[in-house]
């Protein structure tokens, strides 16, 4: 015997039915400091941080990442 249920609902509708918390608030929360640090990711203010340290900061990064490439030295 095969049986089907098709049930439509919302995922909020869903999540209630089944008894899980409402993450909304929370996700909210993690997107605007992920949106807030953004701007630390940016191209120009990563250099500006590495150029503060001198070329070590860039020869140490290098470094790890060629450690991380097998085969690459």
């Amino acid at each position: 015997m095969k049986v089907s249920v098709e049930i439509e609902c919302t995922p909020a509708e869903a999540r209630a039915f089944f008894g899980l918390p409402d993450m909304t608030p929370l996700n909210d929360m993690m997107m605007e400091r992920v949106k807030s640090s953004t701007s630390m990711m940016d191209a120009e203010s990563v250099m500006k941080t590495w150029m503060n340290f001198g070329g070590a900061a860039q020869e140490n990064f290098f470094k790890m990442m060629s450690g991380a490439l097998p085969g690459v030295k």
